[in-house]
Order: C-alpha cells, then structure tokens, then sequence
C-alpha cells in the first residue's frame, strides 16, 4: 500500500454546505462555541430584533375598527463579513500517517479493503477539526486591525468587540477594573450584582433559558475552588468525579479558553461576560461567493498534502443593553 493519498477533492456548490460545512457548524462544534450560529443567510448579513408592545390586550368593542396601537418596535443589526481562506500543508507522509489514524479508530473500518470513501471522511473530518478551531479563536480574539497582537486577524472577535465597547461605556454594565472590582466583591457577588445589576430587558430574558456567563479561565477556577468549599453528598461527587459544567443561579458558566494566545496579546486575559447567548452571533456564508470552495490535493514538487478552504465569516454583539461585561483592560 503507498504511504501516498493522492486523490484531489474538490467540493463546492451543494456538497460544500451539506459535506463539509454543515456538520461543521451544527452538533458538539456549533454547541461547544455557545452562541448563535447564522449559515448562509442572504450577505450582507442583517439579523432583525423585535421588541414587543408589553400589553396587545384592548377592550372588546364590536362598533370599532383596528385598534391595535403603536406598532412593534424594530431593530436591525448587519454583521461585518469578511472573506477569509483557511489552509493547511503535510508532509506526504505525516498526511498519510494522521489521516489513517482517525481512519483506524474507527470500530467499523476493514483495513483489508479501504475504499476511497473512507479516505475522503477521514480527510475531511481532518481538516474540519483544525477550521473548528480556529473559528472558535478567531471568534474570541480576532483583531482585523492586528494591534492587539492576537496571531488571529481575519476578522474582529467577541473580545474586541467587547473591549473597545467597554472603552466607550456602551454596554448597560460595564466594568473595566476587574481586579479591583474582584477584590472588593467574591465571585459570587460579582456574578450576583451583574445578574440583578442587567437592563431590564435583559431581565425579561431570564425566563427563556438563554442567558449564560462567558467567563476566562481565573474566574472559572475562582468559582470552582468556591464551590470546592462547599460540604454534602452533592460536593463529595463533584470532588471525585469533577464537574461537567458549572451553573450559578440557574445560567451556565462557561469557560473560554484561549490559552497561550491570549496571554502574547493586548486583549482583555479576564472577562466575565453576562448576557443571552442569542446575542452573539457568528455567520458564516458559503453561497453567495462564487469563489467559496474546500479542496484538498498532493503537491507531487513539494511531496505534500495541501487542503484550503475559502468562505465569509463574521460576529457581532447585536445589542448593547443585553449585555454585563466586566474586564482588566489595561
């Protein structure tokens, strides 16, 4: 058997979105990201928001008309999409060995009788793996400038969003000196004020599930060794068998790690972020671009596996008033 892979792939059209970026964008990838996921929404990319009367309720009079009042309140927010190509390049025989690795942990392969369709899924979960990852940190760290020196500039991410927006006091809780704030207050006062410290309207959201804290790993750990303090059978579990995930007051506690590139950049290294995971949103197009493509090919002059993708990415913060953020901007 050649310890060579040789057969170009090629998907575009129909097969980019149902092969490769759909399965990329929706199950434990899209969940792990914890925000909302638009694909191949008309670009530009323009995500509508209703606010609704509090009372559609009038008196019953069979002599009038319509009376339905003021109309709905309506607001729109257009995602910044920027085109953006990934890459990747293997020695021929590193490629083969990785690829045939994933190939062999799966319990329904037949080494005897490798088809070139167990090559193509292997492939493509390959690099499906590594564009994954790197739109989770461009999606945290992004900085299109390259000022914050974050290795990742293909677009602006939530952090810097976050950070020039705090700058500007824009958001309806904003924080700036976490460790002061962190040193008057315990970690569970913090989260404490910014729940019962949230915009009205973000109060209203609470009952709908969605709200959650966005927080780096410091504060994580900081509410951990908390909960580690704790005595009973509940905490005896915890310290045996560790926690899946973490919840305060009912909203999830999600930790983003985007160590050690966060630690070589200007960003904010601590956050804590408090608002409805419907309000941060990433959008990725594949259709309205012709020239959106994945391929993946043997360069026979430089004996190696190359694989590319070209596609439009984005994220926004669609409305400030949802939001409770607190940071150690410098």
């Amino acid at each position: 058997m050649s310890n060579i892979i040789v057969n170009p792939k090629n998907y575009t059209g129909h097969e980019l979105e149902t092969i490769f970026f759909r399965p990329l964008l929706s199950g434990p990838s899209a969940e792990s990201l914890g925000i909302r996921i638009l694909y191949n929404m008309p670009m530009p990319t323009v995500v509508q928001m209703w606010d609704h009367k509090g009372n559609v309720l009038t008196p019953y009079d069979e002599s009038s008309s319509w009376s339905g009042g003021v109309k709905t309140t309506h607001h729109q927010k257009t995602i910044p999409m920027s085109r953006v190509k990934a890459e990747n390049a293997f020695s021929a025989s590193d490629y083969f060995s990785t690829v045939f690795e994933l190939i062999t942990n799966r319990p329904d392969i037949n080494m005897e009788d490798l088809s070139g369709t167990d090559l193509e899924v292997a492939e493509t979960e390959l690099f499906r793996r590594a564009i994954a990852e790197s739109i989770r940190m461009n999606l945290w760290l992004g900085d299109k400038s390259g000022t914050k020196n974050t290795g990742y500039s293909s677009f602006d991410g939530l952090l810097k969003i976050v950070d020039d927006r705090v700058k500007e006091n824009a958001f309806f809780f904003n924080r700036k000196d976490l460790d002061d704030f962190f040193g008057e207050y315990h970690v569970t006062e913090v989260f404490n004020k910014m729940i019962t410290g949230a915009s009205p309207r973000l109060k209203g959201l609470y009952s709908e599930g969605q709200c959650a804290f966005f927080v780096s790993p410091r504060i994580y750990s900081w509410y951990e060794t908390h909960l580690d303090t704790a005595f009973g059978a509940a905490a005896y579990e915890d310290n045996q068998f560790g926690r899946k995930s973490l919840m305060f007051h009912g909203f999830p506690v999600i930790e983003i790690n985007l160590e050690p590139a966060i630690s070589e950049s200007s960003l904010s290294q601590d956050f804590v972020i408090f608002t409805d995971r419907r309000n941060l949103v990433m959008a990725v197009n594949t259709a309205d671009n012709p020239a959106s493509e994945v391929r993946m090919w043997y360069n026979p002059d430089e004996m190696e596996n190359r694989q590319r993708a070209v596609f439009a990415i984005g994220c926004e913060i669609l409305d400030e008033e949802l939001v409770c953020a607190v940071i150690n901007q410098a």
